[in-house]
């Protein structure tokens, strides 16, 4: 699982039992997977399609950094599906998981469009000549 962002947990992402509101979580979950999405698939013009049972495994508190791992497990011919881990950075343990988050690849008419990758590619890889 890979790691690339974190966020830092301010007053303004807090429920009114003053930890983490989990439609902030999601939001930003969403945003990491489509950005991870739109890099693996290179296509802007990825959608969330699915997301699968969300299991809330702890509480983040203001103050608190965490970070989001996300994971490609399956390249459809127009899809792609990520896992996902939120865990706290400094203790490690872990916030909230999903084990399904498909994206979409469309076409400049919306409609789904064949991507034609079956692994996980780096840009780094992409740009050697």
């Amino acid at each position: 699982m890979n790691f690339h962002t974190r966020k830092w947990v301010k007053p303004e992402d807090l429920n009114p039992n003053r930890t983490l509101f989990g439609g902030s979580l999601l939001r930003w979950i969403d945003e990491e997977a489509a950005i991870y999405a739109i890099i693996q698939l290179e296509n802007q013009r990825c959608v969330t399609k699915y997301m699968s049972e969300i299991n809330f495994v702890s509480s983040a508190k203001e103050g608190d950094i965490i970070e989001l791992g996300m994971e490609a497990s399956k390249f459809g011919t127009t899809s792609l599906t990520l896992s996902c881990v939120v865990r706290n950075k400094l203790t490690r343990k872990t916030i909230l998981a999903v084990d399904k988050i498909v994206f979409v690849s469309l076409d400049e008419n919306g409609a789904p469009q064949p991507h034609g990758k079956t692994e996980v590619t780096y840009v780094k890889d992409r740009l050697q000549s």
